[in-house]
């Protein structure tokens, strides 16, 4: 009888790893799809491959994992209405740079950006790097890139060599990105210290630092050669200490502001730097117009914008100053059946079908509307940009989203779907089968598992919320440092922004680039894969 239930036990034991390891399968199936379809030699556009893998992850939801019929349909909807967050921006982004090309503003930002320094490497630093460190730590929300790639553009670098750095170097500042959005909300619900979330940000400014030394190089790669990055070489490092210094010094006691006062430190030393030729190779000015300093005028009307802009951001990110809490006012104000308005106009649908399912879209608090539109409707009088000009900005940027949106619309519904079912679900499948196989050995690979959810869900703030629970729970399995685990996991979900195939449509959107995404994808998971191995290697000396 002994025999009979120890047999049948390893029997049923068995079965259960077979079974455990087929879900696992299973739930990674449609991301090798997606991968293989988007980078083979002949890809599919995103707005195409999105979409099939979507419907492929919910057939294999409801007829393999046995979802419920309801929360797909959920699911689906909430997918579908998450779009306005990603695509209001990238509206914004696109409407603002067509009024700034047609009122001449975003030239004349060219020239005096070209009359701080005609060198290309010194350029790309200052808008590439240290002007989008400091708007992610205004805003996040993928609106460096959405803002720095257009003026690089505009600059004479090519668009697509522009968005792979653009999105490699917005990486280091997102952790801390949005008043540090990521990690003392992406954590939250951990219920962690003060103390505890200081070494969570201590740790994750740490390993941001010392990328901060390899990252950008690769960057640079992209756009120039080795021979400019080795003759501009202190110019360089000069401008990512000037920024990834302060950050990671602040990051010591504060959580919230590294990333914006580190950028904003950064990008008034790399242009003073600039200024004076210091640690840059000096070049020969072919054009006049480089040899003439611009006008006052010039520097403001090119300025204006982003300074309104990031006035703006500041304004209503800053808890102190009283407005943020403002603009996330969700006392009700109407109510549509299961549909509410909030006062701060919060568009809510709670408990959609009947199921936990919910979705809302914060209509002043997600950077669109402000500080976008604001900034546009203020400058229209200064600019003097007439009727039609602006109607012609608003129905070029309503062109240029069509296909982006179909891609975001499959993307967000994938990644519902691939969530619905909590510890059962296929995201929660792969991560464990994760770290099963590491085991202690967890260190040199946590980083990923942050960037496999900003992979899916665009998000850092997502990606910690999503994953933050799994990786403390295996720090303490593991028994490992839970404050090392979580920052391993807050580096991962800001290095996951090289390859987060949301950002990759917005750029590709706001530059103009067509089926290009699994291309950049097979570009910009190089440097990422540097960042897991620095983070891991860096892992084993903090522990």
């Amino acid at each position: 009888m002994l025999l009979y239930y120890t047999g049948a036990r390893q029997f049923f034991s068995a079965t259960d790893k077979n079974r455990h390891g087929m879900d696992t399968f299973i739930a990674i199936l449609p991301i090798i799809m997606l991968v293989w379809s988007m980078t083979k030699e002949r890809p599919w556009p995103a707005h195409v491959a999105l979409p099939i893998t979507a419907l492929l992850v919910g057939l294999l939801q409801l007829f393999y994992f046995y979802g419920g019929a309801t929360e797909l349909a959920a699911n689906i909807v909430a997918g579908s209405l998450s779009v306005f967050t990603p695509l209001s921006i990238v509206a914004g982004a696109i409407l603002l740079n067509s009024v700034l090309v047609r009122s001449g503003s975003q030239e004349k930002l060219r020239h005096y950006l070209e009359s701080v320094s005609g060198n290309k490497v010194a350029q790309l630093m200052i808008i590439g790097w240290a002007f989008t460190f400091m708007l992610e730590g205004a805003s996040g929300f993928g609106t460096p890139a959405a803002i720095a790639a257009p003026i690089l553009v505009g600059l004479g670098f090519p668009a697509l060599r522009v968005a792979l750095l653009t999105l490699v170097m917005n990486s280091i500042p997102v952790s801390f990105g949005a008043v540090g959005t990521p990690t003392w909300f992406g954590f939250e619900a951990l219920n962690l210290s003060e103390d505890s979330l200081l070494e969570v940000s201590s740790l994750t400014a740490f390993i941001h630092f010392v990328a901060g030394f390899f990252i950008p190089l690769l960057a640079l790669k992209f756009v120039v050669g080795w021979r400019d990055i080795r003759a501009n070489a202190l110019f360089i490092f000069i401008s990512v200490l000037s920024c990834t210094a302060p950050y990671f010094l602040l990051a010591q006691i504060n959580y919230e502001f590294p990333a914006l006062i580190g950028g904003a430190i950064g990008l008034s030393l790399s242009i003073a730097f600039a200024k004076f030729g210091v640690g840059l190779k000096r070049v020969n000015h072919n054009s006049a117009s480089l040899n003439t300093k611009s006008s006052l005028k010039n520097i403001v009307v090119g300025l204006s914008p982003f300074i309104i802009m990031i006035v703006v951001l500041v304004i209503t990110r800053v808890q102190q100053l009283g407005v943020k809490p403002l603009l996330n006012n969700t006392e009700v104000w109407l109510q549509f059946f299961h549909i509410e308005v909030s006062k701060a106009l919060i568009v809510s649908w709670n408990d959609i079908f009947g199921t936990t399912i919910s979705w809302s879209y914060k209509t002043l608090y997600v950077p669109a509307l402000i500080p976008f539109i604001v900034t546009i409707v203020l400058l229209i009088p200064f600019l003097k940009i007439s009727f039609n000009e602006l109607h012609q900005a608003v129905f070029e940027t309503g062109e240029r989203i069509k296909r982006p949106a179909i891609a975001l619309v499959g993307a967000l519904i994938m990644v519902n779907i691939m969530m619905q079912g909590g510890e059962s679900s296929p995201m929660f499948l792969m991560a464990n089968s994760l770290a099963e196989a590491t085991g202690e050995n967890w260190l040199y690979i946590a980083s990923l598992l942050g960037a496999l959810g900003s992979f899916f869900s665009g998000s850092a703030t997502v990606s910690n919320l999503t994953f933050g629970g799994i990786q403390y729970g295996i720090a303490e399995q593991a028994q490992l440092s839970v404050s090392l685990v979580l920052s391993l996991q807050s580096v991962g979900a800001a290095m996951g922004n090289m390859i987060c195939i949301n950002n990759i449509i917005s750029v590709s959107a706001i530059l103009g680039l067509k089926n290009q995404e699994g291309k950049m994808i097979k570009q910009t998971i190089k440097p990422m894969l540097l960042f897991a191995l620095i983070a891991g290697v860096l892992s084993q000396f903090i522990r």
